[in-house]
């Protein structure tokens, strides 16, 4: 009777508040807080996962610059000699440069430019520009392009499809069909936004040379855009990361690491024997890489070797990148755990190497994370205080972790903080992408070409016919309800933290709040045009 009494009285009572805080009260001490408590456990252990993953880098980055030999000096390497040559240019391997293109009208001449360019005899060098544009006038101005090369002796070939059948990957393994290709015996690879210095392949041939059993030479990416605005140092402080830790402790403890899709030049032979492109996933450079890894050939990184490209300046085209970077090797893991853990080619300390720290931790683990202790679990714990979440979990871990991520771009570290308010943004959109990848959802295989600028970003008072686009365009363009939405669900947490909490956390979540209004709003990267 105790308790028909308390339902009929309460939650049928004109007092609509009062409703509301019994029902709180009612369903917190038996559900709300066991399962609150379970997250916090789960988010503790994600952290320890990450907190030992870059200790572990971090550790060895520093061993590998203080004792580890220079590429130079682990590998056979001899330089590239244009004198003393018996039989002429014979003894310079012929090479295959392929340039993936979709209309690219901004930066096309800029990549076909540096390519023809680069120092290496004509006779033994092969250009071939993979032309996927829809847009004829662009695919006519792009052929025109290539003709005016050729017509100063480079041996340089458009290439197009009548489809684009497999996207990026569909178009390199079709440029890698044509007969002429056969005498080839490495193909490198650049973006339409990428320029490599002259001598990029006298530096990187060689290793494949003289070292057999290395299918590929990555070469670092620089940023001639960086300083355009905040959000791209936003990235470069991550991709810094990437090259400069992931990449090189790959590299130098198991001769793998994912290749980056551009900026790097394989061996022929080596991508026929992992069975070719493949269009599976987004992620087609990252799936080859895995299964020739898997194949026992090695990989080589190479610091010193830079190539510069260009980073999306706006929030639109970094989204949609972001989701392809993290939707595509969240599928691969799926479609390839079982056939790394079965593989008897490759060690068994290197088959967990790939599967937990590779793709688990750095994929995955990494992005669930960061988005939901920062943003869900740590913000609602405030609301529930018998939740108790110890401060080396909430603060010092993380500052460690942060910390150790601040290596990489030694010039932004006055940014830092900033990054971390951001990347904790952009964990929505990874997470969101990565349990995509994982489910096989119908934005899995969603791929949007990553808009670039080019020399736009130096022309002053451009409006890229910005003022025809209509008010509804405009703000659809700018306005992003599911940042703006978790600003407010930040800020009752960071106002109630204020009003009763005890450990101060009200002030991380309300610059936090600001960091999300401010995406939300499209005031980070967009570019506005001046008259």
């Amino acid at each position: 009777m105790a308790a028909n009494s308390f339902t009929s009285e309460s939650f049928y009572s004109p007092d609509i508040g009062g409703q509301i805080s019994m029902l709180w009260e009612f369903i917190k001490a038996p559900l709300i807080v066991p399962l609150l408590t379970i997250c916090v456990y789960i988010c503790l252990a994600m952290s320890i996962m990450v907190f030992m993953e870059r200790l572990y880098m971090g550790i060895v980055i520093v061993l590998v610059k203080l004792f580890w030999k220079k590429p130079e000096k682990r590998y056979k390497w001899e330089a590239m000699r244009d004198d003393d040559l018996e039989d002429g240019n014979a003894a310079f391997p012929m090479v295959l440069v392929q340039i993936p293109m979709f209309n690219e009208k901004e930066v096309y001449k800029i990549s076909i430019g540096a390519a023809c360019n680069l120092s290496w005899p004509a006779d033994r060098l092969v250009i071939q520009v993979l032309d996927d544009s829809t847009d004829f006038t662009i695919k006519d101005m792009i052929e025109r392009e290539c003709l005016r090369w050729a017509s100063k002796g480079v041996n340089i070939r458009y290439q197009i499809r009548e489809t684009r059948g497999g996207y990026k990957a569909g178009a390199l393994k079709e440029g890698l069909k044509h007969d002429y290709v056969k005498q080839c015996e490495y193909v490198v690879i650049f973006d339409a936004d990428f320029r490599p210095e002259p001598e990029f392949l006298r530096r990187a041939v060689p290793f494949l040379i003289h070292n057999p059993d290395i299918a590929l030479v990555q070469a670092r990416w620089r940023f001639v855009n960086s300083n355009e605005c905040l959000l791209t140092r936003m990235q470069e402080m991550s991709l810094d990361y990437h090259f400069t830790v992931e990449q090189e402790v790959g590299s130098a403890t198991h001769a793998f690491f994912g290749f980056n899709g551009t900026g790097g030049i394989w061996r022929i032979a080596a991508i026929n024997e992992a069975g070719g492109w493949n269009d599976r996933t987004t992620v087609e450079d990252m799936d080859l890489a895995v299964r020739a890894g898997l194949k026992g050939w090695k990989f080589l990184y190479l610091g010193d070797l830079q190539v510069y490209s260009e980073l999306p300046s706006t929030f639109k085209a970094f989204r949609f990148q972001q989701h392809r970077w993290s939707c595509g090797p969240a599928n691969l893991f799926r479609k390839m755990m079982m056939g790394i853990a079965t593989n008897k080619k490759v060690t068994l300390y290197k088959k967990f190497y790939v599967i937990y720290s590779f793709f688990f931790v750095r994929k995955i683990i990494a992005h669930f994370f960061t988005f939901f202790f920062y943003c869900v679990v740590l913000p609602l714990s405030i609301l529930v205080p018998e939740v108790y979440v110890p401060k080396w979990g909430a603060i010092y871990l993380p500052c460690i972790i942060t910390a150790l991520n601040s290596v990489g771009t030694p010039r932004s570290f006055h940014l830092l903080f900033y990054w971390v308010l951001f990347e904790n943004v952009m964990s929505f959109h990874r997470t969101k992408a990565a349990f995509i990848g994982l489910l096989e959802a119908k934005r899995v295989n969603e791929w949007v070409v990553t808009e670039k600028l080019g020399d736009k970003l130096s022309i002053k008072g451009n409006k890229s016919g910005s003022n025809k686009k209509s008010l509804r365009k405009l703000l659809g363009d700018r306005i992003q309800v599911h940042e703006l939405g978790f600003a407010v669900f930040l800020f009752v947490c960071g106002c109630y933290d204020f009003a009763y909490g005890k450990n101060n956390y009200f002030i991380y979540l309300f610059l936090q709040v600001f960091t999300f209004t401010i995406v939300g709003l499209g005031y980070v990267g967009t570019i506005v045009p001046t008259s």
